[in-house]
């Protein structure tokens, strides 16, 4: 097989401004199954010390979870949003400007595997920084049977694409 030339090259990337739509849902796959080991790492590294993350033993005895550990909510928050950078904003993005409306109607366990899907609710042109645009995002949440384990509203700051470049 001769080596030749490619016709066009493609770096993976994420959105521009210009290409996000309004009202439009993007799925993100694959999903992640979360580990025993995720929740534990997670927890420890970020100094959450809440027993129904850690402690096995205690958990067990407390009623309205079946005896099981439950995932540290903000790993689940973290996944969520990165289940959808690779798609999305992979470098585009410019900043976080906030979250809001995070809410997490499921729990979350070891074993259970989590899909993300957002759908852009909006985007406007930002008035002080030419070249960029704020784009207003609603990110869900699933585990393997459907049900919503995690919700957030993200508004962000995007790039316009560069001129010469495909939006």
């Amino acid at each position: 097989m001769s080596e030749q030339e490619p016709v066009k090259r493609v770096t993976q990337r994420g959105l521009w401004f210009d290409e996000f739509e309004d009202g439009v849902l993007y799925e993100h796959r694959p999903g992640v199954t979360v580990t025993e080991a995720d929740n534990m790492l997670f927890t420890k590294l970020t100094m959450n010390t809440q027993a129904l993350h850690l402690d096995a033993h205690w958990s067990a005895q407390q009623p309205g979870f079946g005896g099981q550990r439950l995932v540290n909510s903000m790993y689940t928050l973290s996944t969520l949003v990165g289940l959808s950078v690779a798609q999305l904003t992979q470098g585009t993005l410019v900043a976080n400007l906030g979250f809001s409306e995070i809410a997490f109607p499921a729990p979350v366990f070891a074993g259970d595997t989590l899909y993300a899907e957002t759908l852009c609710t909006g985007k406007r042109e930002s008035k002080s920084r030419p070249g960029e645009g704020i784009v207003n995002l609603r990110h869900v949440a699933r585990n393997q049977d459907g049900a919503v384990v995690a919700v957030a509203e993200r508004s962000t700051l995007v790039r316009r694409a560069p001129s010469g470049e495909e939006a």
